[in-house]
């Protein structure tokens, strides 16, 4: 049982529990189910779990629940992408989304990543942290390892966004014009 709104003081973030996987998987299915997000299966969640981030707070009744979660998965060497952010009603638009995002943003910088790539239909959130939108079709990994067995690939509605996380890929992204940075080219 969930209170109306959730106060952002009382959410944390921490890597998930193995018991938290079917709520994990629960919450994006719930979306993927209104055909907002593609599904994930406990498997793919449990082989990628130290990738994961997830917001817990209070319920009503005070128990500690799922209320996010997002993954930072590696793409190449220098590029990894934010996948599978999710934030139940009961969270949204108190942050939390955008504290899942900073906090992988932060793990990519840690990891060594020199660019992190987003597709989403929800673009606001990613532009508020730097993200840049970009053609799909630049970000060659993500469209060779992911969307090439994606079902709506020949229908695609989610926009790419880019963030360059290292100073020499920031300064190769430029306000005008088409721009190569790493492996991708910015518009």
């Amino acid at each position: 049982m969930w209170t109306k709104s959730v106060a952002a003081s009382t959410v944390t973030l921490r890597r998930p529990r193995i018991d938290e996987v079917p709520g994990i998987v629960a919450l994006i299915n719930a979306f993927a189910a209104r055909n907002l997000m593609l599904p994930r299966h406990p498997a793919s969640v449990l082989q990628t779990m130290p990738d994961w981030l997830v917001a817990v707070g209070p319920n009503a009744l005070g128990a500690e629940t799922l209320l996010g979660c997002g993954a930072l998965s590696a793409l190449t060497p220098a590029l990894a992408e934010v996948r599978s952010l999710a934030v139940h009603p009961a969270g949204q638009g108190t942050g939390i989304g955008s504290r899942i995002v900073a906090r992988l943003l932060a793990d990519a910088g840690d990891r060594g990543f020199d660019q992190v790539c987003a597709f989403t239909l929800r673009q606001d959130l990613f532009l508020r942290q730097g993200f840049v939108v970009v053609d799909r079709w630049s970000i060659r990994p993500k469209v060779r390892q992911v969307c090439a067995h994606c079902p709506k690939i020949d229908a695609c509605d989610e926009v790419a966004l880019l963030k360059p996380l290292r100073a020499e890929a920031r300064t190769r992204v430029g306000a005008a014009g088409s721009r190569t940075v790493g492996i991708t080219s910015v518009r």
